[in-house]
């Protein structure tokens, strides 16, 4: 990750009862912040309807979220993206791309999203191989939704969303972009 994304400039870490500590970093390239998850990837992501969890072999993660900086309180994002971090070991849930992750709550104060696309890695930041029989790290980045573009995204899938995006020239980094037009 430091190899893509520099040395960290902050660091915050959220430990959740029952769970490991989760570290989100910090990392600023010009006008871009960059926010990543570390510590979500120590155990493979089960499968909520697996009959034993397998502590070595399994998909493994970390999140990264991109957004403009100077325009929003994003740096309040830390919490909120520890605990998506944190939601495989409580939620028994596997991130993957394609799926929306929710906090309920803006990711940071005034933000018009509560949730997130999670999108294919491999853009930014390569995937991380371990020894075997582990799968490697992949650093999902994370696209913030508004509650318009999380409902329209049930009902017509992930890849529809970001064909809209596409079309509609979407900055998916504003951190007060209003929604895509959904008609």
């Amino acid at each position: 990750m430091s190899t893509a994304l520099g040395r960290p400039d902050a660091r915050a870490a959220v430990t959740f009862l029952g769970t490991d500590r989760i570290e989100v970093l910090r990392f600023q390239e010009g006008d871009i912040v960059r926010y990543a998850t570390l510590g979500m990837s120590a155990h493979p992501m089960t499968d909520p309807t697996a009959m034993l969890a397998d502590p070595v072999k399994g998909p493994r993660a970390e999140l990264v979220l991109s957004v403009r900086a100077g325009l929003a309180e994003t740096d309040k994002v830390l919490r909120p993206l520890a605990v998506l971090g944190a939601s495989p070991q409580v939620e028994g849930v596997v991130v993957a791309p394609g799926a929306s992750l929710d906090v309920g709550e803006p990711l940071w104060p005034g933000a018009p999203f509560s949730s997130v696309l999670v999108a294919e890695p491999g853009g930014l930041v390569e995937d991380l191989e371990l020894g075997e029989p582990m799968d490697p790290v992949r650093f999902l980045p994370l696209l913030p939704m508004t509650p318009n573009e999380a409902a329209w995204k049930r009902v017509h899938g992930a890849q529809a969303l970001q064909e809209r995006w596409l079309t509609s020239g979407t900055d998916l980094r504003d951190p007060a972009r209003r929604s895509v037009p959904l008609d």
